[in-house]
This record gives structure tokens, C-alpha cells and sequence, in this order.
């Protein structure tokens, strides 16, 4: 399956816009499958930026997120914006980079601060 920055930065952002303090965060975006969304899920908790759980089984994937990290806020804090979010893919393009989260916390500290 392909990374999908936008998902994840829509899942972040659904994530931190989630009222509860537990529980799971329900994640449906138009045009992403559930299997899509877990998988995101799944690489986010992997790299730290969210908790989450892993529900799956011999039936599929099933990931689900619970809560931003310390690093998940800062990380979403500067992508927050559709501004932002538009200069930092410029900058990873136009410096010819692929679209990762180490290159967009680059682009994040280069551009925004």
C-alpha cells in the first residue's frame, strides 16, 4: 500500500480535534478505505507521533488511534494550517525531496520558526 501524506496529515488533525480524552478516535475521510486509514495509523504509531492499538487479527488489519504524542502535537501544531501545509509541500518539491515526515519536520523548522 502507498503513504498517503495527506491522510495522515487529515488523520492527525482528526486526532487532535477529537473532544475525548479516551477512548478511540473514529477516523472516516472520503476516498480512504478503512483498510487505508488503519495502515496510516499503524505507520503513525510506528514512528511515535500517535498512540494506538493494534486490533488485528486473521481477519485484516485493524488499527486504532487514541492520541497525539508530545511529538504528534509540535508535528501538527505547523501543519496544522492550509498555508503551511501548501509552503512546506513547495519547498520539499521544489528542493526536490520526497514527502516524508522527516522532510516535512525540515521543512517545519526551515520555514516556520
Amino acid at each position: 500500500m502507498k503513504r498517503d501524506m495527506e491522510l495522515v496529515r487529515k488523520i492527525l488533525i482528526a486526532i487532535e480535534d477529537y473532544p475525548h480524552a479516551q477512548g478511540y478516535v473514529p477516523l472516516n475521510f472520503e476516498g480512504a478505505s478503512d483498510e487505508e486509514v488503519f495502515y496510516h495509523v499503524k505507520l503513525l504509531a510506528g514512528y511515535g507521533i500517535i498512540e494506538a492499538t493494534d486490533c488485528s487479527s486473521s481477519f485484516g488489519l485493524c488499527w486504532h488511534a487514541k492520541r497525539l504524542t508530545w511529538d504528534g502535537h509540535d508535528f501538527i501544531e505547523a501543519l496544522r494550517s492550509e498555508s503551511n501545509w501548501s509552503r512546506i509541500k513547495k519547498w520539499i518539491s521544489d528542493a526536490g525531496k520526497t514527502l516524508t515526515i522527516e522532510t516535512m519536520r525540515i521543512a517545519v523548522k526551515t520555514l516556520l520558526q
